[in-house]
């Protein structure tokens, strides 16, 4: 994987691992510590016993099962983010229920998660590994941790200069009625992104005048549960999207998880098209598909929101989007909870707006006063 981290600590990334199976306390350990840049330095069978060892060694980063034995995971971590906060990684059963109980987690302060079955039941173990080394690092490197209360935003800490070669960040520059040119809106989303949706979608008025297409990197079953929390909050109607699904005022598509969402012409509308290839991507759902197939449906101008996660992912579609005529917003740094996909865009100059996430519903409807 070709993830950009930030500049290495000078010390060791020190990590609880929480299980109530010896087999997966160990086989997370063994991933971890293969990458002579993180220690396992205690592990834990229970939640409650997870808390003591948190407590007692103060670790970097958690990673914490769900369902356990005298003290379940969610229990877990509502005392971890009160008393202790510190960054954790869920790790999630790919069933239904796990996708809910894997949003509850993140809505309560979760940074990220891994599917649990994906951490042992597979052959290409090697990927695995990687992607959950990568998350650790780039969250703990990416800047320090910011506890959150549920239903709030993420509390901001002073932001850093920019870094040799960064490009200064407009907090607003676009002329006013650029938005009436626009014909939809592209979003792209990963590491902290079902908290930050869930703080956009919901405050657009059911009146927003643009159909909204989602890729948010998250495997399959995750998609459909975010999806219809999202509707159940939101004015605007939010589904996982569903080949030949319309793309209009009012609808809000979010792209299935292992599946890249692209757009054809049916008639008048503008539809989606599910797909599994290329199956070479990185990314599946992945941003830069669906950005740049929305450019060639359309043929016009688009917005393009581009919001926490890791990597670069988004940055050569949100390029043919500006090409357009497009506009672009970005979630500011001291908001995210990894400031790599926005930042990438904002390094680029490719950003008219970087904005906070409690700021990017109102700036997306401040492109139509």
């Amino acid at each position: 994987m070709n993830l950009a981290l930030a500049p290495l600590p000078s010390r060791i990334i020190n990590v609880v691992v929480v299980d109530d199976s010896a087999f997966m306390r160990k086989s997370i350990s063994m991933m971890l510590e293969s990458d002579p840049g993180i220690k396992v330095v205690a592990t834990a069978r229970d939640g409650q016993d997870g808390i003591n060892k948190i407590r007692e060694f103060r670790p970097d980063l958690v990673t914490l099962d769900i369902e356990m034995p005298v003290l379940d995971g969610l229990s877990a971590l509502r005392i971890i983010m009160k008393e202790i906060p510190l960054p954790v990684i869920m790790i999630s059963s790919l069933t239904s229920e796990g996708a809910q109980a894997t949003l509850d987690a993140l809505d309560l302060g979760a940074v990220d998660f891994i599917p649990k079955e994906l951490s042992y039941v597979s052959v290409d173990i090697k990927k695995i590994r990687e992607e959950l080394i990568s998350k650790v690092k780039t969250i703990v490197r990416s800047r320090p941790f910011r506890n959150r209360a549920p239903g709030t935003t993420l509390r901001t800490v002073p932001g850093s200069a920019p870094r040799p070669g960064q490009q200064a960040a407009p907090g607003w520059n676009i002329p006013a009625g650029a938005g009436k040119k626009l014909k939809a809106v592209v979003l792209g989303i990963s590491t902290g992104g079902p908290f930050a949706l869930l703080q956009t979608i919901p405050k657009l008025g059911v009146d927003f005048p643009l159909g909204i297409a989602i890729v948010q990197h998250m495997p399959p079953r995750f998609t459909k549960s975010l999806a219809e929390r999202l509707d159940s909050l939101s004015a605007l109607n939010v589904r996982e999207a569903a080949d030949g699904d319309v793309l209009a005022p009012g609808m809000v598509l979010l792209a299935p998880g292992g599946q890249h969402m692209t757009f054809r012409r049916k008639g008048g509308s503008v539809v989606a098209t599910i797909r599994s290839e290329p199956s070479t991507t990185l990314y599946r759902p992945c941003a830069d598909i669906m950005f740049s197939s929305a450019v060639e449906t359309f043929n016009g101008p688009l917005l393009g929101v581009i919001m926490t996660g890791m990597g670069k992912d988004g940055l050569e579609g949100l390029r043919r989007i500006k090409q357009k005529g497009g506009v672009v917003i970005a979630q500011n740094e001291d908001s995210c909870v990894v400031y790599g996909m926005p930042r990438a865009a904002v390094e680029d100059g490719l950003a008219d707006a970087v904005l906070p996430l409690d700021g990017i519903p109102g700036g997306m409807t401040r492109l139509f006063d």
